[in-house]
């Protein structure tokens, strides 16, 4: 089990402006922000991050919506990172998501979800990678 995690605040919910209050519930619920970047991605990056989803129906549409605007990306410290997060986050579906998680409280449905989390701790140490060097984690 690993205490580090991989965690974004997609492009609805930091067009929105509410990247400081998913933030502050970060850090109220006890995680440790290892690293943090704001970004615009590229076609190309969303493609390659995204690339697990490549066969499925919906990889265009999510393409489309995660380079639409900036997103913030974090690597995320705290003991059962990936599912401390998950649970911090909701469901997937935000109209299943009960209120007072990420998703219940700032997404609006199951492609605007807010907040996109690892489900696993092997995927958190490749998604990490993705977005941050190793100098880059304090």
């Amino acid at each position: 089990m690993s205490n580090l995690t991989f965690a974004m605040i997609k492009p609805d919910a930091v067009g929105a402006g509410k990247t400081g209050h998913i933030i502050q519930r970060i850090i109220d619920n006890g995680f440790k922000i290892r690293g943090l970047r704001l970004l615009h991605m590229s076609r190309r990056e969303a493609e390659g991050f995204y690339a697990v989803h490549k066969e499925r129906g919906f990889f265009g549409e999510l393409v489309e919506f995660m380079t639409s605007g900036p997103t913030v990306v974090l690597a995320l410290e705290k003991e059962n990172a990936v599912k401390a997060w998950r649970d911090l986050m909701g469901p997937t579906n935000s109209k299943e998501a009960p209120q007072g998680t990420i998703r219940g409280d700032f997404g609006t449905d199951i492609g605007c979800n807010a907040a996109h989390g690892s489900d696993s701790d092997e995927n958190a140490a490749i998604e990490v990678a993705f977005f941050f060097s190793k100098s880059e984690l304090v």
